[in-house]
């Protein structure tokens, strides 16, 4: 072997998703492989070019963009790039620049399609969008969370019988040394799953006859993740719903392993699940605060390891459930069980699940329509008890009152329905003001099902009243992003009167109200400012490519926020929404100006298609 192919075969060897190729097949790469160098400044890729070769990275630095010219990605040493093409009709989706001066590897197309066909990993990491999860190639936790799942198993999985009896299930789990197993029925199929701790507490501790089937305390129907999704959907599972455990299937859905919550301690991705393990631990209100800087710090952490602002987003709103949790859980044990049942729900940012560091709470409870008079005080007293423990969380209280400590929003179901009606039927400026907040909502505590029938409710009527859709799009436009005629910044003083953006109320607040308006006008029920553009670009809501540049500018603001959110926490300051363009690169500044320039394109739109 040459020289360079030996270069070649050594520096696959250190990456993947080549390095989990046989050597024999590595050795064959290396020589398929040309070599190309590119000057800094001069272009790689054109836009809708035939692509013909896989790109990686040998050294230098190489910059992606989108059709707009706004930049998508910024790859360094062992990245790839042109793999969308080749995935997508062989043209390029990506143009590409070379940053600085950069030596490239090119796998030819014919290659790339056979190691795609025939190797399961290697199509995994390909089909996962390597150009998006290789946004840093020198922060090992950012490439830990967005590995495969698979990478991170240990061993196998045990698998057995659920009919076995109890002991012989834990004696078999200790001699595989593992702390779960993974039951099946008579077909073979995963029926459930049995741990440690449920044998524990729910066998021994309650008195079973440890000859009885292990079906009988185990899960049952445990939720589950493929082998080939990222890291961070299993942290992100398993922060909302508050396990230890997920079973991990392969592409024929067959249980492969058990991905647990010291498999995530192990490789460091663990910060927001370890923040949510010590909130439902707390015994107190007081404790729970105790727990406001650790909150920070996984705040910060994320930021530093890259994660996109979709995935802080949701992590802080697990950690922001976590807390209301835990205090309505406190609530009863202090006050005892509700006289009557009751739902207490998020709203906001929260419920859309992109709460970021800097926000306050927005909260109500529904009651069922059986409660009476004397029933007043409990709900009072609990609606306090978790408002001030959200507020000395870190959760500032809502400068509207829009609380469940407040009476005016405890209402009974029927309550809520007329309500909703009444703001949907006769808008009022009031009613918009409060659509746009409870009409992002959330059930969390106790009958959450009918958050589900407002939800129907709310989709069903707002679909029909074209009153009150193009009343709710003027609302959404009265918050313009802030660029004046010539596309410079329009700046506002902020607490220190220093010039400055807000990028909360003037980009990511607007951009929420033009989703949940498209949202509305199609009848959908979706709350995640992302999940309801996808919803308005399948059903063609907005003009074509409108929606996807939505999302990446509610990706690239909200980056932009929690960046200046976390500076702001290592200087010792208090964070906010504001920024001040100064303390931009120019590069930013213009991918900033690009993304406020789609919102009010989207804006122009919306005051078209509704009159507004």
């Amino acid at each position: 072997m040459q020289i360079e192919q030996q270069e070649i075969l050594t520096f696959l060897q250190q990456h993947p998703p080549f390095s989990a190729l046989p050597a024999e097949e590595l050795h064959h790469l290396a020589q398929q492989m040309d070599v190309q160098y590119f000057r800094a400044g001069s272009q790689i890729l054109q836009y809708r070019q035939q692509v013909t070769d896989l790109y990686l990275i040998r050294s230098g630095v190489v910059e992606t963009f989108r059709r707009n010219g706004a930049l998508y990605n910024r790859l360094g040493s062992g990245a790839l790039f042109a793999e969308q093409g080749l995935l997508h009709g062989g043209k390029v989706r990506f143009p590409a620049n070379a940053l600085q001066d950069s030596l490239l590897y090119l796998l030819p197309v014919a290659e790339f399609e056979r190691l795609f066909e025939q190797y399961e990993d290697f199509s995994d990491y390909i089909a996962a969008g390597s150009e998006q999860l290789n946004q840093d190639k020198t922060s090992d936790r950012a490439r830990v969370q967005h590995s495969p799942i698979g990478s991170l198993l240990q061993q196998p999985a045990l698998l057995l019988d659920s009919q076995l009896p109890l002991q012989q299930v834990a004696a078999q789990m200790t001699a595989a040394n593992q702390s779960c197993a993974l039951l099946l029925n008579a077909a073979g199929q995963l029926t459930g799953l049995l741990t440690d701790q449920d044998i524990r507490s729910r066998a021994v501790a309650a008195g079973v006859d440890l000859q009885q089937a292990a079906a009988t305390v185990m899960t049952a129907a445990p939720l589950c993740i493929q082998h080939n999704q990222p890291v961070f959907q299993a942290v992100l599972l398993m922060l909302r719903q508050h396990i230890q455990h997920l079973p991990v299937l392969d592409q024929q859905n067959n249980p492969v392993g058990v991905l647990s919550l010291q498999d995530l301690i192990r490789h460091e991705s663990h910060n927001s699940l370890i923040v949510t393990e010590q909130i439902m631990r707390a015994d107190s209100a007081a404790e729970l605060a105790a727990l406001r800087p650790a909150v920070q710090a996984c705040f910060s952490r994320m930021v530093q390891d890259d994660a996109s602002a979709r995935m802080i987003g949701s992590a802080m709103s697990a950690i922001g459930r976590s807390f209301t949790r835990r205090l309505l859980q406190l609530a009863e044990l202090k006050l005892g069980l509700p006289p009557v049942p009751y739902c207490f729900i998020n709203l906001g940012s929260l419920a859309r699940d992109e709460q970021l560091l800097v926000t306050d709470q927005d909260n109500a409870l529904i009651l069922d329509d059986g409660v009476k008079p004397e029933h007043g005080a409990y709900f009072a007293e609990l609606g306090q008890f978790v408002c001030d423990g959200l507020a000395a969380c870190g959760y500032p209280k809502c400068k509207g009152n829009i609380m469940a400590s407040s009476t005016q929003w405890r209402l009974t179901f029927s309550a809520w329905q007329d309500l909703f009606s009444k703001w949907i039927s006769a808008p009022s400026a009031k009613g918009l003001l409060h659509s746009s907040i409870f009409f992002d909502l959330e059930g969390l505590w106790g009958r959450t099902e009918w958050v589900g029938q407002l939800q129907q409710q709310i989709a069903s009527q707002a679909r029909q009243s074209p009153a009150f859709l193009a009343s709710m799009a003027r609302n959404a436009l009265q918050r313009t992003p802030p660029l004046g005629f010539f596309g410079d910044f329009i700046l506002e003083p902020d607490g220190a009167q220093r010039p400055s953006l807000d990028l909360k109320r003037r980009g990511n607040a607007p951009l929420a109200d033009l989703a949940r308006l498209g949202t509305l006008a199609l009848g959908q029920t979706q709350t995640n400012s992302i999940k309801r553009l996808e919803t308005i670009s399948a059903q063609q809501f907005l003009p074509k490519g409108m929606a996807e540049d939505l999302m990446q500018a509610q990706e690239l603001i909200a980056l932009c926020r929690v960046r200046q959110q976390a500076e702001a926490l290592s200087r010792g300051e208090d964070a906010s929404n504001q920024l001040q363009p100064a303390l931009l690169s120019e590069l930013e500044r213009k991918q900033l100006k690009a993304a406020f320039l789609v919102l009010s394109e989207a804006q122009k739109f919306v005051r078209f298609r509704f009159k507004a």
